[in-house]
């Protein structure tokens, strides 16, 4: 069977995460939500989403397919679910569609006339970008399950301190100093190749990425998760990172979605608590304003290529597009369009040329080339997003 993730309609809620991948590239838990379809299913999946990721991102069609909402986390049940579905068939949950059965044939999908099951059980669904680290926890556990099952992990090194290490697992190659492992609340998973230098200390759950560092006397609290070569020092809790981006020194980061190669300057802090502790709003995409999250508790959203200076101050849901650079004193507004440079002081358009140059340098450091592929991505965000830069 040919399995295929689609975007759903979720994906203008998940911006400015899915202006750079498919819905089904956001990472939660320890693996995005591709990685987890692909491990359950065994087999490798294609992708139906936004026109200029299609090139990078291809949907392969057969004469049979399965297509799935990416939006959903997949577990066993459903897959188990999934698996056997039949022409004219498919998996709903409450309105949602989660999966059905279409052919090369068939030219529009009219569900009144497939027979339609429930899944009962609980899932992890993204539908906005705060689901994101909200159900981070719930996903680092099932995770863990799915990736560590009928494996033994390395040995937990000496001089390293820990809470309930039967819930610790440790890739080949990790390395340990002298580190204090808290697993009594949640799961630890670290990569292959990680790094945790001396006094750092982790609450569970929590997952490391390969190759990723935690610097000395880092302080990581629970339901956190740092994807593949991060490196990470200072205070940080419940928040996802999603993979080749920095926040190196010392300053808070909270309840937040940290996209692909962002760095985040040292003393840097985002505020995840408004003064009043009133309802915190983030800016909307679909709408074009400020719109109700229904949390006490939320920080930074920070799409792809992004970066801030020394020192910088965000406030509590602040809304930062691709590609855009921030520095200078005072806190700027709480939602940055992609490809804006400045701050507080104002700002102007971080045009491509200079964006090239930035990307490029940052890629070489990991020792990748950014490719023309990238390019054209970017180019495209770059004009979709045109219409909130009115500098």
């Amino acid at each position: 069977m040919n399995y295929v993730l689609f975007d759903s309609d979720v994906r203008t809620a998940l911006l400015p995460f899915t202006h750079t991948r498919p819905v089904g590239d956001i990472r939660i838990g320890i693996l995005t939500i591709r990685e987890k379809w692909e491990k359950y299913l065994g087999l490798t999946t294609t992708t139906i989403t936004a026109a200029h990721l299609e090139e990078k991102y291809p949907m392969v069609e057969m004469e049979e397919n399965i297509l799935i909402n990416a939006s959903f986390c997949p577990t066993a049940a459903l897959v188990d679910m999934v698996k056997k579905l039949a022409k004219n068939e498919a998996i709903f949950k409450g309105e949602d569609v989660i999966a059905f059965y279409t052919t090369d044939q068939q030219e529009e999908v009219n569900f009144d006339s497939y027979t339609q099951f429930e899944f009962e059980e609980e899932l992890i669904q993204i539908k906005n970008t705060w689901d994101i680290f909200s159900n981070n926890g719930k996903a680092i556990q099932q995770d863990y399950e799915l990736v560590t099952e009928d494996r033994t992990s390395e040995p937990i090194p000496a001089g390293v301190q820990v809470l309930n290490k039967e819930n610790i697992f440790i890739e080949v190659g990790a390395e340990i100093l002298f580190a204090t492992l808290n697993a009594s609340e949640g799961p630890i998973y670290i990569g292959k190749n990680a790094q945790i230098m001396e006094g750092a200390s982790i609450r569970g759950p929590f997952a490391m990425g390969e190759n990723s560092v935690l610097k000395m006397g880092a302080k990581i609290y629970k339901d956190t998760t740092l994807g593949p070569y991060c490196k990470i020092g200072g205070e940080v809790s419940n928040a996802v990172i999603f993979g080749y981006s920095s926040k190196g020194h010392d300053g808070y980061l909270g309840n937040s979605v940290i996209g692909e190669w962002c760095n985040i300057g040292a003393g840097t802090s985002t505020s995840n608590l408004k003064n009043n502790y009133a309802e915190v709003k983030l800016w909307d995409y679909e709408t074009g304003r400020f719109a109700k999250t229904g949390l006490q508790f939320c920080g930074l959203m920070m799409g792809d290529h992004s970066k801030c200076a020394i020192n910088t101050m965000f406030n509590t849901g602040t809304v930062i597009g691709v590609s855009a650079n921030i520095f200078g004193s005072g806190f700027p507004r709480n939602f940055v369009p992609s490809y804006s440079w400045g701050g507080a002081a104002g700002f102007v358009t971080f045009q491509m040329v200079k964006v090239y140059e930035v990307v490029i340098a940052v890629m070489q450091r990991k020792s990748l080339t950014f490719e023309e592929i990238d390019q054209k991505i970017l180019d495209a965000v770059f004009e979709e997003t045109k219409q909130y830069r009115t500098y």
